[in-house]
């Protein structure tokens, strides 16, 4: 009896979880269409676009107020190093369950290296290494090596997938290493996403709707520490803090920011992808158009605030 019982909870769980998500689904247009275009900051965006030699998605929102504006805000992009963004989701909901030690030990084994010039990728073999400094090399230096050993103890792409869901997030996944998602990572790559989603991901991180506010607020310090700030970060004042992810790829660029303005937060977020110009330089047309929408947003959210970018 008490089995049958179990069971039965069990159906009731699993039906009400599709149901939530269905009514979800039935709903989304609506909150979306229920958000007011900044048509002046829209003109802005839709100008700067123009003549790009690739495919453009942009999305800005002043948080607590419905302006915004979005350019092929629900097109779905390659993530490449932004995808980290998921696998800290994935670490701080272990830290948050007691799973895992924010201050805990792990042991480096040759065996985890990820080709290329990672940090982590420089350690001996059976060196130790605290989880909070993995963390710090995956977001601050965009460690590779030690992000894919975080996804690992994360609980693996299928697992963050599931609480990305479970967050209401429909387009963000991660593809690499994950069951059942080969086919979107031979298109996307390590991950994928939309710019209103991954700039979802900065709102709800402000609004501390992630976890409890210790964790959102340790979070928040980890995405403020960014070694590439010659992008996006380059057109906010030093003394502004931001909490930020880049990526990029051959014919990917793209950056998630959330800006703690002095008139009220920001998120922004641009993403290219099919980008003609594949260079490295710091012209990439891709990272130049990441500077001028920063700039965009900044000057257009804080007209009187006397600064200029040197860069």
């Amino acid at each position: 009896m008490s089995m049958i019982k179990i069971i039965n909870n069990s159906k009731t769980i699993i039906r009400f979880s599709w149901l939530s998500n269905f009514f979800l689904f039935l709903l989304l247009p609506c909150f979306v269409s229920a958000q007011k275009t900044d048509r002046k900051l829209q003109t802005a965006v839709e100008k700067a676009v123009e003549g790009f030699h690739g495919t453009v998605g942009i999305y800005i929102k002043k948080l607590g107020t419905d302006r915004a504006a979005a350019f092929n805000a629900d097109t779905i992009f390659p993530t490449a190093s932004m995808i980290k963004l998921t696998i800290l989701l994935g670490i701080m909901d272990k830290i948050e369950k007691k799973e895992l030690d924010y201050h805990g030990e792990f042991i480096y084994k040759d065996s985890l290296l990820y080709e290329g010039v990672d940090i982590l990728g420089s350690f001996k073999n059976g060196e130790k290494i605290e989880l909070s400094k993995l963390m710090m090399l995956m977001l601050t230096m965009s460690d590779n090596t030690a992000s894919l050993w975080l996804q690992s103890l994360a609980g693996g792409g299928f697992r963050i997938n599931a609480l990305l869901d479970s967050f209401g997030f429909k387009s963000t996944r991660m593809n690499s290493r994950t069951e059942g998602r080969k086919e979107f990572q031979q298109i996307y790559g390590w991950g994928q996403t939309t710019p209103r989603e991954i700039a979802r991901y900065m709102e709800k991180l402000h609004a501390k709707e992630f976890f409890s506010a210790s964790t959102s607020e340790r979070m928040m310090r980890l995405l403020g520490r960014n070694y590439w700030d010659e992008e996006g970060l380059s057109q906010i004042p030093p003394g502004i803090f931001v909490a930020s992810k880049n990526g990029a790829v051959d014919e990917s660029r793209s950056q998630s920011i959330l800006v703690m303005a002095p008139h009220g937060p920001f998120v922004l977020s641009v993403m290219t992808k099919n980008q003609v110009d594949q260079s490295w330089q710091p012209n990439n047309e891709g990272w130049e158009l990441i500077r001028k929408i920063t700039t965009i947003a900044w000057e257009y959210f804080e007209p009187n605030y006397k600064w200029k970018s040197l860069q």
